[in-house]
């Protein structure tokens, strides 16, 4: 059984592929927080944006096998496109609920897969894009991946303790919010300092994409 907030046909608007059409496929539930409100204060996570509690987002629902998941998940990729879906798992954190089944039937569908994950849980193998975005002091199980991207700033989680991490791309996004200009303006000098890091920007809120 599989609990998904939402399932919804965009670009991706962060990181290495920025620009790219996808599926996103957001699981409910998090280790790092409980996504209500009156626990915000105490999570690990705790400047999280997203709704990810129950299954009452756009398509979202209760999902039986893997099989039953990919077969709703084909039907947002456009029909006469001769490029593979490609399919975002997302949270909330997936990997509390993305398993070997899904990911083996994904393939056999012909999908893409990517992941985004706080890397504190274990991934299914074959993942074909593992994106990492550390959160805070939790520990990382994930060390290792195409992406990393770091939500900046965090006290707990600076640039400099992930920097020797095996990833392929390093990515700084600037916090959103109030302070979202100037944070924006300290990952443009840290990434100039620090040529290693790249800037993420979320492009889908600077555009109004859904």
């Amino acid at each position: 059984m599989y609990s998904v907030k939402e399932i919804f046909f965009s670009l991706q608007g962060e990181g290495a592929q920025s620009g790219r059409a996808s599926i996103f496929c957001r699981f409910a539930g998090c280790n790092l927080w409980s996504g209500r409100e009156q626990d915000r204060e105490k999570a690990v996570c705790d400047f999280c944006d997203t709704d990810f509690i129950g299954t009452d987002g756009q398509n979202g629902g209760k999902f039986e096998t893997a099989q039953a998941l990919c077969n709703f998940l084909q039907e947002f990729w456009p029909n006469n496109s001769s490029i593979p879906p490609y399919i975002i798992f997302t949270g909330g954190e997936p990997a509390l609920q993305l398993d070997q089944d899904l990911i083996d039937c994904c393939h056999e569908y012909g999908f893409e897969v990517a992941v985004e994950t706080n890397g504190t849980k274990p991934l299914p193998s074959g993942i074909d894009w593992v994106c990492v975005s550390p959160k805070a002091d939790a520990e990382l199980v994930i060390t290792k991946g195409d992406e990393l991207k770091l939500v900046y700033p965090q006290a707990l989680a600076m640039p400099e303790k992930f920097a020797s991490l095996n990833f392929r791309h390093f990515y700084l996004q600037p916090m959103d919010g109030p302070a979202r200009q100037l944070y924006t303006k300290e990952v443009i000098d840290y990434c100039l300092q620090h040529p290693k890091w790249k800037l993420s920007l979320q492009n889908h809120k600077v555009l109004g994409i859904d």
